[in-house]
């Protein structure tokens, strides 16, 4: 999405952003028209500024379906909080005010994490202190809101699919339960994947406010929001429009692991696919939503070396899907794949290659990663405490491990990329550890048994 990336201001624009003269990010109203079920979400930066972002449920619902209307609107009340993070990144000011609400002092700190450790790349980008003091602002709730326990949901799974492996692995596993899948704005690839599982996909449109480009052309502050956040909220909010009652993410335990350390404090570009994000989140759904909606990652015990190897067996999907992220920019071509010289595909192609063979790889790819010399101080990054890039890529330590795994395979050992680092990837982890990282976590396990099971089935390496 647009605002996952980082745009250079015009500093000469007559009306550039000034972001010290902000004194405040404001949440105004929202609304939400059932008949083309779109939600409208206000915004504003002081009196100055205004946003409006509209997200419509573009797939129509299953006949029967009655949401509980007090807890559809608990829903598009947080997502239109965390939305905002989209617009308060224009001038990052120090205050957040949310009209015309209370919130708990639960709900409150929930979205104080949002806008601090969850925008913490950005203010770094930016050059701004981190951590970010920012304060959230609104009615305080004395008593937490209760579910009024009158949604009609027949129930059933749904599963988020971006284009990635993990959620086509995921997908794989709990195929045979006829989840129905999601995505936002979804790119023709996903559409692509998704019509390759033969499974119904749930479609929605997130449309951002034309004024924030304008803004970043004239000189806003502009960078990476916590986007998977957003997504989920949108998820939960479709589950009283959809009736379905758990949510099962495709993240994996390396997304826990912060990027870099700043001055002491951890910044970690997927703080939101993260373990400790995640059960913030299902507090939140919890006590403020639905405590009978589901919301956990199934992939959660799994490092990404272990989901590699499980999807290397997919041939069928080797050729659809993409992890690299200049085709998912809004400038980038249809056709656009993998561009094979960026902190993605180095990784991606780092963590199959010891369950691929070279030409297999290169097919997907479409280069030789590893037969590249000018590549190696970009794998070297992917190992580095100071160097790892903010991107969504795993462990330093599974990076090594793979790295290590190809310098002791005939076929891979001899490409300059693995004969440059081999040595200084063996130096970093030892035989336990790949042991480890292709076993999972238990304590992590999915809290519906079945599904940890088809899961578990389908990251166990085949006898």
């Amino acid at each position: 999405m647009a605002d996952d990336y980082y745009a250079v201001g015009d500093m000469s624009a007559p009306n550039r952003v000034d972001p010290g003269s902000v004194e405040s990010f404001r949440v105004l109203d929202r609304a939400f028209d059932q008949d083309s079920r779109t939600i409208s979400l206000h915004y504003a930066l002081d009196d100055q500024h205004r946003f409006v972002e509209t997200v419509t449920f573009e797939t129509p619902p299953p006949a029967g379906i009655e949401p509980d209307g007090p807890g559809l609107e608990r829903a598009l009340l947080h997502l239109h909080i965390a939305a905002g993070t989209s617009y308060y990144k224009v001038a990052a000011p120090a205050l957040v005010v949310v009209e015309s609400t209370s919130l708990t002092s639960d709900e409150l700190e929930f979205h104080r994490r949002l806008y601090d450790d969850g925008l913490r790349e950005f203010v770094v980008a930016n050059g701004l202190d981190v951590p970010r003091r920012v304060e959230i602002r609104a009615g305080l709730a004395t008593t937490a809101w209760q579910a009024s326990g009158a949604a009609v949901r027949p129930g059933g799974l749904v599963v988020p699919i971006g284009g990635g492996k993990d959620s086509m692995v995921l997908i794989e596993a709990v195929k045979h339960l006829k989840p129905r899948l999601f995505a936002v704005n979804p790119h023709p690839l996903v559409l692509d994947l998704a019509a390759q599982t033969g499974l119904e996909l749930i479609v929605v449109r997130r449309r951002l406010s034309p004024s924030l480009l304008e803004l970043n052309r004239a000189g806003a502050l502009n960078g990476h929001v916590p986007i998977t956040a957003i997504v989920s909220l949108i998820a939960v909010a479709g589950s009283f429009l959809y009736g379905y009652d758990a949510i099962a993410m495709a993240v994996e335990r390396s997304a826990s692991e912060e990027t870099r350390s700043v001055n002491g404090v951890p910044v970690n570009h997927q703080f939101s696919k993260s373990l400790e994000f995640e059960r913030l989140f299902q507090s939140l759904v919890a006590t403020s939503i639905d405590p009978e909606l589901s919301y956990a990652s199934a992939l959660r015990p799994y490092s990404e070396l272990a989901i590699a190897r499980a999807f290397a067996r997919l041939t069928e999907y080797h050729s659809l899907f993409c992890s690299c992220n200049t085709a998912f920019r809004q400038s980038a071509s249809v056709d656009a794949r993998w561009c094979g010289n960026c902190p993605k595909c180095r990784f991606v192609g780092l963590m199959l290659a010891p369950f691929m063979e070279p030409g297999a790889l290169t097919a997907i790819i479409g280069v030789d990663l590893f037969a590249q010399a000018d590549q190696i101080s970009g794998f070297a990054a992917l190992m580095s405490d100071e160097d790892k890039p903010f991107e969504c890529v795993g462990e330093r330590r599974e990076s090594a491990a793979a790295m290590r795994m190809l310098s002791e395979q005939p076929r891979w050992r001899t490409k300059p990329v693995v004969a440059a680092l081999g040595a200084t990837a063996a130096r970093l982890v030892a035989d336990a550890e790949i042991r480890a990282l292709l076993t999972p976590d238990s304590d992590l396990g999915y809290p519906d048994a079945d599904i940890a099971d088809d899961v578990e089935r389908m990251l166990t390496e085949p006898s």
